[in-house]
């Protein structure tokens, strides 16, 4: 199956009050990870790549055949969009050239005059290629991939602005945090997003920052209009933590040096434990049936 945008998938999402998950890849044994267990588990997935992930798997065009090669070699037949994370303008045009399905353009951190320009700008281009696209309003907490947030929550008259552009999806901050979420963190606005979704009316929103958040806050999220939730610290933990364990376990000590193919699979394997516990959270299993 060829890579999709992700406007049809999260159409159906938020039509049957469920979410899509968007798992952020940072090598080949994470991409593999994620479309295995979404084809095991019948659910449409989004495949996230931040600007420093696209660079250290050697640029967006590699990111695109590997991703591209995988589907046709494991036989993939669920819905999978290429999505850019957290883009910047410049980012956004090259994702496009690459040939991802989906792009993010981060607006957030400028003037809100600005941010809806370049999102015009980019709203007519993927409009003409077919992609989808999404938008954010309202900084996300903490930071990602050198984009860093203070946690506000969006302005949902801006996000109607931003909304009415004709953005497939809209980000909108509601308190929600990238990374660990610290022990005093009041949890998520649900009063912002009821205020964002009475505005901006039937559009997808999206959560970043699903690391962290309670089970029952995400599924009240989903609730009230959330029909995509972004994953990322949380794989990069599980496989931290797997990939450790493995180490010190001394199972490396053959004498012929590390065997990646054997160091690898725990993380991987961890990998799609978690994949696979956040899409019962999300209620995607068997959607793509």
């Amino acid at each position: 199956m060829p890579l999709v945008n992700a406007k049809e998938m999260l159409t159906k999402a938020m039509e049957g009050k469920y979410a899509v998950g968007q798992f952020n890849i940072n090598n080949l044994e994470w991409t593999k990870s994620i479309l295995l267990t979404a084809q095991e588990l019948k659910a449409p997935v989004i495949l996230g790549v931040s600007e420093g992930a696209g660079k250290y798997m050697c640029g967006y065009k590699t990111v695109v055949g590997m991703v591209k090669g995988m589907i046709e070699e494991l036989n993939i037949t669920v819905p999978v969009a290429l999505h850019l994370d957290h883009g910047s303008f410049e980012g956004a045009k090259a994702c496009i050239r690459a040939g991802f399905s989906s792009i993010m353009f981060d607006g957030s951190h400028y003037p809100i005059e600005e941010n809806i320009a370049m999102t015009k700008a980019l709203v007519n281009a993927c409009d003409v290629l077919d992609l989808s696209l999404e938008a954010e309003v309202g900084a996300i907490g903490g930071e990602e991939d050198g984009v860093i947030g203070s946690g506000e929550c969006a302005d949902p008259n801006e996000c109607k602005q931003i909304a009415d552009l004709g953005v497939t999806m809209l980000a909108a901050g509601i308190g929600n945090i990238h990374g660990k979420y610290p022990e005093n963190w009041p949890g998520l606005s649900f009063e912002t997003l009821e205020a964002v979704k009475a505005t901006v009316g039937e559009i997808p929103l999206v959560l970043h920052g699903g690391t962290g958040i309670p089970a029952d806050q995400i599924k009240k999220a989903i609730s009230l209009g959330v029909a995509k939730i972004n994953v990322n610290t949380e794989c990069q933990l599980a496989f931290q933590e797997a990939t450790r364990a493995y180490i010190e376990a001394g199972k490396d000590k053959e004498g012929k040096g590390f065997d990646p193919r054997k160091l690898l699979a725990p993380g991987a394997q961890a990998i799609r434990d978690m994949v696979k516990q956040k899409m019962e959270i999300f209620g995607c299993i068997g959607k793509a049936e």
